[in-house]
């Protein structure tokens, strides 16, 4: 009988051992052995997990700090590694938004663009084609457009837009994931598209929850072609509709000038750029040599993967050009920008496609008639000619994961990370050890950030509190600070737009600037102390501060002092505000201040930009005219004045202003 026992026990045991194995190997987990050296650098724990919380999420939330210190800093730093975490409230947030769970296909259906709705009314008579250019009364035209998208059951791209905004603001206020949200805005902005461009805006929700999101903590050469084969990504930068020559009489590799940066230019909009290189701020202009694109070969190169400095030349962007020509989209659906592969896809039969050497990859399709099958030589080395329909898919794949496995690739892409992550000017040294992390890892995001977050250089002194937030930063970790209730984020959008930063909008590939100089001046500081008076002051509509609920254990105070100190460690946890703290008290104490917080939303009750079409894509069909936004606004902001009047009594008022304050003062703007 015991025999019998032993042995059911050995089986049990062994049992459970295969599983944890098997679940081991299936799921890997990162390393967790490892200590942050922050006591060497003579950081107590406390300092640690603030400046741990400043960096790898958007800012702490009341009692955060005592909390990372209870689980351990490795282990949530681990824990955000992994980006777990259960995300229930933020799920029911978003729950409302059903535009962002549709697929590009869904999209195109339910909210096609404006050029395609005009099309589609004209060929059907219901306006004339002189019209979209000559009508006198736009209302009345717009009016037109809208009864005829009512009756075809379409919606306005606009309302597709603004929820995707929405969800990206809820998102990083609310997810528990907060690393995961912070290097999905990370790598978004690395691989810029924009909604400028009317063309990609329509795929750009489906871009970032389906190429950039999933693979943020995975491996760069994987989310590299992800997004390379994303309609986005093929429409934002020209690809799509790149070509080679005639297939009967294959190219041989052709030189060109050795000039990487050519000077045909688009010059972007505006001035946001004016403190960026040249080539920084512009979109090329497409080249047509045999219907050949060479823009986003020249910026997987130069943005993505090798860096301007990375060691090739021109002769290599049109070589790589050729590898990419027939990379294009899926015809989608007959509104789809991809329907001209439509007649294509019916001729060849959609069940001969593989063995006639197309690739479908979701919406991404190869199609090897449009493919430059002649040789190609990029950084040294030799894609030879074939009349093989099956190679030149391949092609493509082999050139971008060697652009990935660089020596290049590794130091430029570990330069922004320690950019973005350690200061605007991070040392050689660590970027050196990244690099190596990054190559010895094959390029596993998870590697590089642990070798980051455990060098010395990151938990050195010199680099708290070195980083200035940019305006979406300072809107989300203002939000999460005050623990403010965000019911509806647009109006949020609109001041972070007024402080700089209109997100989804930034022409250039370059994406925005990660550097403190590019986000400060006159008018912005002014903006940034606006925007910090207003949302204390409960003055945003759609978003409520409670001050006395995130207070509520705080002995009561009326000296302008005793507040600034109570929202200081609130708000500051870990710094040290010294001669700062007085001059804040001072400020307070000024009833100027009281009389311009009470003015802010009286001057600008929408916050610049409600308005959805405010610098949405050129081609929109409302001209403007949304009806009834303003007066909601209004509303919604009268409404909530009533129901939270920061200004009733004089300690509420002094609450609101001193929480504001701090929020427009140097040290929170810094991280």
């Amino acid at each position: 009988m015991k025999k019998i026992f032993k042995i059911c026990c050995f089986f049990t045991l062994l049992t459970g051992s295969l599983y944890l194995l098997s679940s081991f190997l299936i799921n890997p987990s990162p390393v967790t052995v490892y200590k942050f050296p922050y006591k060497r650098a003579g950081l107590t724990e406390r300092q640690a997990a603030e400046h741990l919380l400043s960096r790898f999420s958007f800012g702490a939330t009341p009692g955060q700090v005592d909390s990372v210190m209870k689980i351990g800093l490795e282990n949530w730093f681990n824990q955000q590694l992994n980006a777990d975490l259960p995300d229930d409230s933020l799920n029911k947030r978003l729950s409302v938004y059903d535009a962002i769970k549709l697929s590009n296909a869904e999209v195109c259906r339910q909210y096609p663009p404006g050029f395609v709705i005009r099309s589609m009314a004209i060929k059907d008579s219901v306006i004339s084609k002189d019209s979209v250019n000559k009508a006198v009364d736009k209302k009345a035209f717009n009016l037109q457009l809208k009864a005829y998208m009512d009756m075809k059951g379409y919606k306005s791209d606009q309302d597709l837009y603004k929820q995707f905004i929405n969800q990206k603001i809820l998102r990083a206020a609310y997810t528990r994931n907060q690393l995961q949200e912070v290097m999905t805005d990370f790598w978004f902005n690395h691989f810029n598209v924009s909604f400028f461009k009317g063309e990609c805006a329509q795929f750009i929700p489906a871009y970032e929850r389906d190429v950039i999101r999933p693979n943020v903590m995975g491996k760069f050469g994987q989310l590299l072609l992800a997004s390379a084969q994303s309609p986005a990504m093929l429409y934002y930068l020209d690809n799509f509709s790149s070509v080679g020559p005639p297939t009967a009489a294959p190219a041989k590799p052709q030189a060109k000038p050795a000039a990487a940066n050519g000077t045909d230019m688009m010059m972007m909009a505006g001035t946001e750029g004016a403190n960026v290189p040249n080539k920084a701020k512009t979109l090329t202009k497409p080249t047509n040599v045999n219907g050949l694109n060479e823009n986003y070969a020249r910026e997987v190169m130069e943005l993505h993967t090798l860096g301007v400095d990375g060691g090739y030349t021109q002769q290599d962007v049109t070589q790589a050009a050729r590898i990419l020509t027939g990379w294009t989209v899926y015809p989608i659906s007959d509104n789809a920008y991809g329907s001209a592969m439509k007649g294509l896809v019916a001729k060849v039969g959609e069940d001969n496609l593989a063995q006639k050497g197309y690739v479908r990859n979701g919406d991404f399709l190869f199609t090897p008639n449009r493919h430059d099958r002649g040789e190609k030589v990029v950084l040294g080395h030799r894609f030879p000619a074939s009349t093989d329909p099956t190679v030149g898919y391949q092609e493509g794949v082999t050139l971008l994961d060697m652009l990935a496995h660089q020596p290049a690739t590794a130091k430029f892409i570990s330069r922004k990370l320690a950019v973005r992550f350690v200061s605007d000017a991070p040392a050689q040294s660590l970027i050196d050890r990244m690099a190596k992390s990054f190559t010895d890892h094959d390029g596993d995001m998870k590697q590089v950030l642990i070798t980051m977050v455990t060098s010395r250089e990151f938990w050195d002194k010199k680099t708290l509190y070195s980083k200035t937030k940019s305006p979406f930063e300072l809107a989300i970790s203002s939000v999460r600070g005050l623990n403010a209730d965000i019911k509806d984020p647009y109006p949020l959008f609109g001041w972070i737009s007024r402080m700089g930063q209109k997100i989804y909008y930034y022409q250039a590939p370059t994406g925005f600037p990660d550097r403190g100089k590019y986000w400060i001046n006159t008018g912005s500081l002014l903006n940034r102390m606006d925007f910090s008076l207003a949302l204390a002051s409960g003055q945003i509509a759609g978003i409520k501060v409670n001050l006395n609920k995130i207070t509520a254990q705080q002995k009561a105070q009326e000296n302008a002092q005793a507040i600034i100190d109570t929202y200081s460690k609130l708000l500051l946890p870990e710094k040290k505000l010294d001669q700062t703290s007085k001059k804040l008290a001072d400020l307070l104490n000024d009833p100027g201040l009281l009389v311009k917080a009470n003015n802010i939303v009286r001057q600008d009750k929408t916050a610049v930009s409600e308005r959805p079409e405010a610098g949405a894509p050129g081609d929109m069909m409302f001209m403007g005219v949304i009806p009834d936004s303003k007066a909601k606004v209004a509303a919604t902001v009268d409404k909530q004045k009533s129901n939270y009047d920061m200004f009733r009594n004089k300690r509420s008022a002094m609450q609101a202003l001193a929480a504001g304050v701090i929020i427009g003062s140097p040290e929170f703007q810094q991280r």
